[in-house]
């Protein structure tokens, strides 16, 4: 019978696939209730005033997600409104939110998430395909605006990754030991993971022929291949795992290319070193 990996050489090839897991990020993570909600708006009044705002914008789009879904009728007005006005709406209010309180990250990254629903997780690929809606997932559902331009596409893809970069470092601990409020830790989850989800998926439809980023040159992603994309989900993952996100922690590993044929490659060569050293065993004895 062939030799099994130990439990040691497993824990060795899985730090290979997850080299940042015995680093800051497998830290234990520091949760403390009484922190203020977001450390940026430490007043507890304010803060009731900025997110009953925010709430009251939110809840206008799920009002309109139920609609789409035909779980709630339409609300009856003299003139009908599109699901793609009511959302350029909210996204003009969280806007106005952001612009008074640019530190406030739960709105940043509410708008980040309105953006991806409004223009779709391509936003970064301009696709060969003249049919925007030709490369959807099954599970993803189609973009409400398919003829924005490639100007406004631009314009939108930076303002959706500042905002996500703006919530990340707004709420990023300075040290793995600095603790967070569980509202803060959530939101930097959802902020990680959202831009992972978004690297990921771009770097899915770069593998399509013909397929390039429609990214602006002044972002750090303008110049980084499919490869480069997919690694940073995965890291992306890693983060959003650590602060809450069970998906996202299952994702880090298998959303990494390079890491998972590493490893692949590192298990194939160490299983044929001790099938070595076993048929050699065999011959001495």
């Amino acid at each position: 019978m062939s030799p099994s990996l130990t439990h040691h050489d497993l824990f060795v090839l899985e730090k290979m696939k997850d080299p940042e897991a015995s680093s800051s990020a497998s830290a234990p993570l520091m949760i403390d209730s009484s922190l203020p909600k977001d450390p940026h708006v430490a007043d507890s009044s304010l803060y009731q005033t900025v997110s009953t705002r925010e709430l009251v914008i939110i809840s206008s789009i799920q009002a309109v997600e139920l609609q789409i879904a035909g779980l709630k009728p339409a609300v009856s007005q003299p003139q009908p409104t599109s699901a793609l006005a009511q959302y350029e709406s909210s996204l003009k209010n969280l806007g106005e939110l952001i612009r008074e309180y640019p530190n406030y990250a739960s709105a940043r990254n509410n708008r980040a998430q309105a953006l991806r629903r409004v223009y779709g997780d391509g936003i970064l690929v301009k696709s060969p395909d003249s049919n925007p809606t030709s490369s959807l997932r099954k599970d993803e559902a189609p973009p409400l605006d398919t003829t924005a331009s490639d100007t406004a596409f631009l314009s939108i893809s930076s303002t959706l990754l500042a905002d996500l970069d703006a919530a990340i470092s707004l709420l990023a601990p300075p040290t793995p030991y600095t603790p967070l409020s569980p509202r803060a830790a959530r939101t930097l989850s959802q902020a990680y993971t959202q831009r992972g989800a978004l690297y990921h998926l771009t770097a899915k439809r770069l593998s399509v022929k013909a397929a390039e980023l429609r990214i602006d040159q002044g972002r750090r992603e303008a110049g980084w291949s499919a490869t480069e994309f997919a690694e940073q989900a995965s890291r992306d993952f890693m983060w959003g795992g650590r602060y809450g996100n069970e998906v996202a922690k299952a994702l880090a590993v298998s959303a990494n290319p390079t890491a998972k044929l590493c490893g692949d490659m590192v298990r194939e060569a160490m299983l044929r070193e001790y099938n070595g050293a076993s048929a050699k065993d065999g011959e001495t004895a």
